[in-house]
């Protein structure tokens, strides 16, 4: 028997959403390749992917549908609703310019750390955290960060729902070790990644919190091992994130 939560899902719309995640995994596609890829009829998958066309939320080119732009009007409406957001850019773009490294701004959404900002100094490494990409929150600094600042509850809930995959040998994978991680980042104040989200790559992130003390996202910077180590990583990198992480916190409360 379907769940209360299965009964209240609209089956087309799901299969809509499913199509346009397709059509960006594929980085567009045929509509014999969106069918074959969802375990679709080709009648069913052209009927969407027509429709998509029709409400501009896809475009067609010799046959191959992507998604169109206007995702991107979406998305920039829903990153700036708050004023908030935009105090969150001007840190990132601060802590790129002074550490001439890769910074960024997430927040929680559905279990997941989102990137919403980000910013690269004059040495950064780039790496694939493009904007709006949905990462496993318990294996990078920022996440980390941001997990700190959650309840027990919802900790427990996120865990249960997405689990605590591995992306590199190094990624926390068992929850009482994340838990124990989590208490030693609330009393310093500021988390660390030991090249748990990718190799050779080490973070220090700080959480951010409204002035209620609810959680508003985490900001961290990201550089290489041999460039993030000793005092600079150890004492320097902190310092600056928790300063920057006040002051961000400082300008929300009195905006």
């Amino acid at each position: 028997m379907a769940s209360e939560h299965e009964r209240g899902r609209v089956k087309t719309m799901e299969t809509a959403f499913d199509i346009i995640e397709t059509l960006v995994a594929l980085d567009g596609g045929r509509i014999s390749e969106v069918a074959s890829e969802l375990g679709l009829a080709k009648s069913t998958a052209h009927r969407h992917l027509t429709t998509l066309e029709e409400l501009e939320y896809v475009v067609v080119d010799d046959g191959v549908y992507r998604p169109g732009l206007r995702f991107l009007q979406i998305g920039e409406q829903t990153r700036t609703r708050q004023e908030a957001y935009e105090l969150a850019k001007e840190k990132v773009t601060d802590l790129a310019a002074e550490t001439e490294e890769r910074s960024q701004f997430i927040v929680e959404e559905y279990g997941r750390g989102v990137y919403v900002f980000r910013d690269t100094g004059q040495r950064a490494v780039h790496t694939d955290s493009e904007i709006g990409k949905r990462i496993p929150i318990h294996a990078t600094a920022a996440g980390k960060a941001l997990l700190a600042t959650l309840s027990d509850e919802r900790i427990t809930e996120i865990i249960d729902h997405r689990g605590l995959p591995a992306l590199t040998e190094h990624t926390i994978t068992d929850e009482s070790t994340l838990r124990s991680e989590l208490e030693g980042i609330r009393d310093r104040g500021y988390s660390i990644n030991q090249q748990e989200n990718t190799i050779g790559l080490r973070a220090i992130g700080v959480p951010v919190e409204h002035g209620d003390g609810t959680p508003f996202g985490a900001l961290s910077v990201s550089g290489p091992t041999h460039r993030f180590q000793g005092t600079l990583f150890e004492e320097t990198l902190p310092n600056l994130m928790l300063g920057t992480a006040n002051e961000l916190e400082l300008n929300i409360q009195y905006s």
